[in-house]
């Protein structure tokens, strides 16, 4: 909303800051502060808020230490996080940005899922919540429309870059890039690290770019499903699911700016996608309401984010990262995310199959999600949660590191 105002401003006015107002560094630099107030200033209102209506969490015995004590506990904190992150992006980014709008629609969506099952859990005293199916078929919504609009929206464009030429005349000449429709990805560690979405039914012939939405709007789904699932099971003690989102979301930043800025995009040779700088508005308030949300999530927390928060997280980092073509960087990135889920993946299987085969099942670790395997084996949250950020920061420095390393 500003930016328009400064931008007429400066149009009619010549108004003195109108400029520097319009440079997408300075208004990203405002968006975190304002998140940061918010969340620090607001949150602790609204977890005041959540205490008097008794929205606290409802804790089941899994026999781990200090369980009990956090019953009660204010939840639905996702709240604190989506309002930190939409109020600064509406105030400085530009509204009209493709990417900035499919970023909205993904907070707003997946945060309305996540209120329904914490609603479900808390005021219909139901355990389990949203029906799992319910979920996925939200997910699944969320990745056909964030798919859709990637691969048909008209402003969604990735810009080749400049190459010299040798002409028939044998002159050198500079052939500008331009904007094109692709499908195309970045493949970490390979030299031409540039995958087509396309070239999986190239068996098709020629016209086989025509149904690359065939593989691409499938993966997309995926990817935003498994993302956000990783990202709930993640939350699961303080601090934990916040702390490794920041250091995922800041390091998103860095290939945002990059990729979004044509002079770094060509040095490192990694695609420059048209209108993405614009994401560092929205990324930069999206850190500053995780961080300011942490300042009261960190051990002993003062409110959980519910799936309110954690879906809301997991879908903002797919898409961030889809936008970005970075999607096939998440495995590495997101290392946690991923292990947790793999953990449970790999419980439940391993225990339905040995209890098929000796009418006993049997576990692979004394409790999935992975961190509720180390609170098992002793181990204290505060260690845990410190330790998973040391991994983090170490995956997210591996991520940013496979810009050179081909």
């Amino acid at each position: 909303m500003l930016y328009y105002l400064f931008e007429y401003l400066e149009k009619q006015y010549q108004f003195p800051g109108a400029s520097l107002f319009q440079f997408t560094t300075f208004r990203a630099a405002m968006a975190i502060l304002f998140s940061l107030i918010i969340a620090t200033v607001y949150g602790k209102r609204i977890i005041l808020f959540l205490q008097k209506k008794q929205i606290g969490e409802t804790v089941r015995d899994l026999g781990l230490d200090g369980q009990k004590q956090k019953a009660g506990t204010p939840t639905m904190g996702g709240l604190i996080i989506i309002m930190s992150t939409l109020i600064p992006v509406l105030l400085f980014a530009k509204l009209d940005n493709i990417y900035i709008i499919l970023l909205i629609v993904t907070t707003v969506w997946m945060g309305v899922i996540g209120f329904i099952d914490d609603y479900i859990k808390i005021f219909k005293k139901d355990k389990e919540g949203l029906k799992g199916r319910f979920k996925i078929l939200g997910q699944v919504g969320l990745g056909l429309i964030v798919g859709a609009t990637l691969y048909f929206h008209p402003e969604v464009t990735m810009r080749e870059h400049n190459k010299t030429v040798i002409t028939e005349n044998y002159t050198v000449e500079e052939v500008q890039g331009q904007d094109i429709k692709s499908t195309m990805t970045t493949v970490p560690f390979f030299k031409n690290n540039e995958l087509d979405y396309s070239s999986f039914i190239s068996w098709m012939g020629d016209g086989a770019k025509e149904y690359a939405w065939l593989i691409f709007i499938p993966m997309i789904i995926l990817i935003v499903t498994a993302v956000s699932n990783g990202a709930n099971l993640t939350d699961g003690i303080d601090g934990l699911a916040a702390g490794n989102s920041a250091i995922i979301v800041f390091t998103l930043g860095v290939f945002t700016w990059v990729s979004g800025n044509y002079f770094f995009s060509d040095y490192l040779d990694i695609m420059f996608i048209p209108r993405a700088g614009e994401l560092l508005v929205f990324v930069t308030a999206f850190v500053g309401a995780l961080i300011g949300f942490l300042w009261y999530n960190a051990f002993p927390a003062q409110v959980f984010m519910g799936d309110t928060g954690s879906l809301t997280i997991g879908g903002v980092i797919a898409v961030i990262a889809i936008i970005i073509r970075k999607e096939l960087l998440i495995p590495i990135l997101c290392g946690i995310f991923f292990a947790e889920s793999i953990s449970v993946m790999l419980q439940v299987g391993y225990f339905k199959y040995t209890k098929k085969k000796t009418g006993e099942g049997k576990r692979i670790f004394l409790m999935a999600p992975l961190h509720h395997h180390y609170q098992k084996k002793g181990y204290h949250e505060s260690k845990i949660v410190t330790r998973f950020w040391i991994i983090g920061i170490l995956l997210a420095i591996v991520t940013v590191v496979t810009l050179k390393v081909r």
